[in-house]
């Protein structure tokens, strides 16, 4: 018995049974806990290097450790677009 059966009993007995698996729009299916274990053999690279699964620059934040990126946009580049161009001339910044 390992910890992580001892947490998947847990989390089958707290969502009474509920498959704890997930779909993506793309048929991607997401686990409900990953560990050390989903990675072994893979090589995570380094950040700023080919597949950036570290991030897409070598210092990542360490000259802007507060940087903030936020989803912007809507069902349609059209529609985003028509959005933030009314924004804009209404003066939003």
């Amino acid at each position: 018995m390992t910890i992580i059966d001892d947490w998947a009993r847990l989390a089958a007995k707290e969502t009474k049974g509920r498959d704890l698996d997930w779909h993506t729009p793309e048929g991607i299916t997401v686990k409900p806990l990953y560990t050390a274990a989903d990675i072994d053999g893979i090589d995570p690279g380094l950040p700023g290097f080919a597949p950036f699964t570290r991030g897409v620059k070598a210092t990542m934040y360490a000259g802007r450790p507060w940087t903030i990126r936020q989803y912007a946009g809507f069902s349609t580049a059209l529609a985003s677009n028509a959005f933030y161009r009314r924004n804009l001339a209404a003066g939003q910044k």
